[in-house]
């Protein structure tokens, strides 16, 4: 029949169309599910999911990357970032993970507001590998779009940032291109509120508070003012702007206690300054890196520097070159080798040690002293001891002098304080003795001392038990003569006379009519009479 082979053609193309139809639905049914890109994790609806060995992350979905703080991305750093995460949300989970090796496995809810979905956390620990998978309750009914854990982070993340800014306690606020403010915190808006009178309110555009722009590069920042109203005081700002596209973002930190301090050490500065300024010795402050920072007036009248020098902040051996220019230093034999001595006169002054005097040519005497400061810094003074040393001088010449006038008396002289010290003798007295006390007998023991040595030199008298009763007498005394012999059997003269101040001076005579013969000797048991 003729139908037969269109009927044979149509049984094969059917044929041919179910076998195909068939392998398709079986590769369907045998086709596995799809892996995320870059992940060995299948894709679950909504699941953040990561794989641990240890503490170290293998891998992780990208739902689950998306939830790490960007800071803790890197293998060795994503455990502290979710357990930092899950920890808010599943409280006791650290320690749920710590007994994971011996449990196997657990899953727990997390604790939320009733308005918000709950999450499910399972764990569990395979082939030496922790999983751990967070999801929402409801994920299987969730639709298209962003899966719940993005959604729920994106939320929480820009709750969190809105706390921050509402309670942030400086003024925050953002500035168009214009200079208009299109956006303030709690705390700028209220300053703004505070400077409004009171049937005023806040409208929009908002109230511009600080009208001077701070430097338009990013990190800069201007100390600005608040001007206070009604009798309120001024508040200082440090002004922080940072340029983000087209609009200008601030950060105002307060700085009343900055200003408030800087004022103080100004006016602290100012008195200092003053009080040098008082100062006849003169000054000159150095820093740690050894630069003139601070110097008085009397510096420049002692020195003869130009102010213009000083206040170039001249180094510590470029001082010293100056000083020896305005021949202000001794002048040394050989001048580089003693600047090459100015690092150990630095040490000796920063140690608190240095100290010397300066006789210039001019005549002057300047004594320089050299002090550590606080935080390496070094002071050193100038003072001028001319007068002094002239008075020293004067001084050490009178005694000179006095000195020379008593060698110049034939009789014996020798002079006691109140305390009966040794305070001088002439020559005779050295030639009558034999010795020179300040030399041989020293200040020791005072007139008890020289009076033993006397006993020693003369026949035994009473006379010198009645001297070291008459220095020690605080009360009126007066002048007494008495007659000693000595050794070789010379007789001798002693006056003993009180001097102002409770002195007293002794004086000595050879009687020479009193000689008993050349040759003639007594000893100290033998009984003079004078």
């Amino acid at each position: 029949m003729t139908f037969e082979p269109v009927f044979a053609i149509g049984l094969l193309v059917t044929g041919m169309f179910s076998a195909f139809l068939g392998l398709v639905v079986l590769s369907l049914l045998q086709q596995k599910p799809k892996r995320a890109e870059g992940t060995v994790f299948l894709e679950v609806n909504g699941s953040a999911d990561y794989l641990f060995d240890g503490h170290t992350l293998v891998d992780a979905t990208p739902v689950g990357r998306s939830l790490l703080p960007k800071a803790c991305q890197g293998r060795a750093s994503a455990w502290p970032g979710l357990i930092s995460y899950l920890e808010q949300r599943f409280p006791g989970v650290t320690a749920r993970l710590d007994t994971l090796a011996m449990q196997g496995t657990f899953a727990m809810g997390s604790v939320e507001d009733e308005d918000v979905a709950p999450l499910i956390l399972r764990a569990e620990l395979r082939g030496g590998l922790t999983r751990i998978s967070v999801l929402e309750a409801d994920a299987a009914t969730a639709k298209g779009g962003l899966d719940p854990l993005t959604r729920r982070a994106i939320r929480d993340e820009l709750e969190q940032l809105r706390q921050i800014s509402a309670n942030a306690p400086l003024p925050i606020w953002r500035e168009s291109h214009a200079g208009d403010v299109i956006w303030a915190n709690a705390n700028y808006l209220d300053l703004a509120t505070e400077r409004l009178a009171d049937d005023e309110d806040l409208k929009w555009p908002l109230p511009i508070l600080f009208s001077d722009r701070a430097a338009s590069d990013n990190m800069a920042s201007t100390r600005r003012v608040l001007t206070g109203r009604d009798g309120k005081t001024d508040r200082w700002f440090d002004v922080f702007e940072y340029t983000t596209g087209k609009d200008h973002q601030f950060y105002a930190l307060p700085a009343d206690r900055t200003v408030k301090a800087e004022e103080g050490l100004r006016a602290f500065m100012q008195t200092l300054t003053k009080t040098f300024a008082q100062l006849s010795t003169g000054l000159a402050i150095f820093d740690q890196d050894r630069k003139l920072v601070l110097f008085n007036p009397a510096l420049l009248d002692l020195t003869g520097l130009s102010p213009d020098l000083l206040t170039m902040r001249p180094t510590l051996p470029s001082f010293f070159d100056s000083l020896r220019e305005s021949s202000m230093i001794p002048e040394p034999r050989d001048y580089k080798s003693w600047r090459n001595q100015i690092t150990d006169i630095e040490e000796a002054a920063a140690s608190g040690l240095y100290e010397e005097t300066w006789s210039l040519s001019s005549g002057q005497t300047y004594r320089v002293t050299g002090r550590p400061h606080p935080n390496g810094a070094l002071a050193l003074s100038f003072e001028d001891i001319s007068n002094e040393m002239s008075q020293t001088r004067r001084y050490r010449a009178e005694l000179e002098l006095g000195q020379a006038v008593i060698d110049a008396v034939d009789a014996a002289i020798a002079v006691f304080s109140v305390s009966g010290t040794l305070l001088m003798s002439n020559a005779a007295y050295a030639a009558l003795w034999g010795h020179d006390p300040a030399a041989s007998l020293g200040s020791e023991g005072g007139i008890t001392k020289i009076c033993e040595y006397w006993r020693s030199a003369t026949a035994p008298s009473g006379v010198w038990d009645r001297v070291e009763d008459f220095s020690a007498d605080l009360g009126p005394r007066t002048s007494w003569k008495d007659k000693a012999r000595l050794s070789d059997g010379r007789r001798l003269d002693c006056q003993f006379s009180p001097l102002s101040g409770g002195a007293m001076m002794a004086t000595f005579r050879v009687d020479s009519e009193g000689l008993n013969g050349p040759g003639v000797r007594f000893t100290s048991k033998q009984k003079m009479v004078g």
